[in-house]
């Protein structure tokens, strides 16, 4: 089994954790937006009237 050398180790892990740090930022983003449509629509239905 051939050796990889270390520069590519290096190189395939930051891909890696490049790539991981990429989909965990969309998704919080993407988390962060939908709380604050929902926010916004709880206000707008809570219209009491006295």
């Amino acid at each position: 089994m051939p050796q990889m050398a270390p520069m590519w180790w290096t190189m395939l892990m930051i891909t890696f954790l490049l790539s991981f740090l990429l989909m965990m930022s969309l998704l919080y983003f993407n988390m962060m937006s939908k709380s604050m449509s929902m926010k916004k629509n709880n206000t707008n239905q809570m219209n009491w009237k006295w």
